[in-house]
């Protein structure tokens, strides 16, 4: 557990089953030790590789809020299954009747004379051949007072991992309107070669300017998927 003055934080590591190409996740248990209002903001070094839910919130007094993070799939394990990631939990006496809506990024900063209280916390991989490392890493964890010292670039947001979601959803759909096209065009064009080889069965008809019903067809069948295609694009 890692105790501050306003939260205990259960556990004090982000422990993830690691698994190649599989998305997993690893829970928190913040608990509100103070008869007032927390509000908290969490805070990563790697914010495009990981969905904080919620990433920010109020705790009732006495109350507790679980905070999900959720590791997107990895192609590749890193060297000895360490991992550099840490996590940044910040917290404040918020108003009375605060809500997840009314937190803002002033409400976490120090210039504007506020006392924010912060827990660091390390993300850990654990492996079934691999046991985890039990070795701490002093300063750089628990809870202070003091500024952070580690480069927290941005906050933990689930919208960051949304968004390469919906670029993955739209590639997908994308393609599959490619497909339907590509087939729907193959199948317009066996159509018209089916009628072609109907008329070139018949090479004595000719029209009313004496042009053979043949070669009209030719060129009927090139402008229309020359149409097509441009219609396509």
């Amino acid at each position: 557990m890692s105790t501050g003055e306003l939260l205990n934080i259960e556990p004090r590591e982000l422990k993830f089953t690691f698994e190649l190409r599989k998305q997993i996740s690893s829970s928190l248990t913040l608990i509100n030790k103070t008869d007032k209002d927390v509000a908290f903001k969490v805070k990563t070094t790697n914010p495009k590789k990981y969905c904080v839910r919620p990433n920010t919130g109020v705790v009732l007094p006495g109350s507790t809020c679980d905070v999900t993070v959720t590791m997107q799939a990895q192609k590749e394990a890193p060297p000895d299954m360490h991992c550099k990631d840490k996590f940044l939990l910040q917290s404040v006496v918020a108003s009375t009747g605060a809500i997840a809506k009314d937190i803002t990024t002033e409400m976490f900063s120090r210039e504007a004379g506020n006392v924010v209280e912060e827990c660091k916390l390390r993300v850990l991989y654990v492996s079934p051949t691999h046991p985890p490392s039990s070795a701490t890493e002093g300063s750089e964890d628990g809870c202070s007072p003091r500024a952070s010292h580690l480069d927290y670039v941005s906050e933990a947001s689930p919208r960051s991992f949304v968004d390469s979601l919906d670029k993955s959803s739209e590639v997908r759909t994308l393609m599959l309107k490619l497909n339907e096209e590509k087939t729907a065009a193959i199948q317009q064009g066996d159509r018209l070669r089916r009628e072609l080889e109907l008329l070139v069965r018949s090479p004595g008809i000719r029209n009313q300017s004496g042009v053979s019903v043949k070669f009209v067809a030719i060129v009927g069948l090139i402008s229309i998927l020359v149409g097509y295609l441009m219609k396509r694009t």
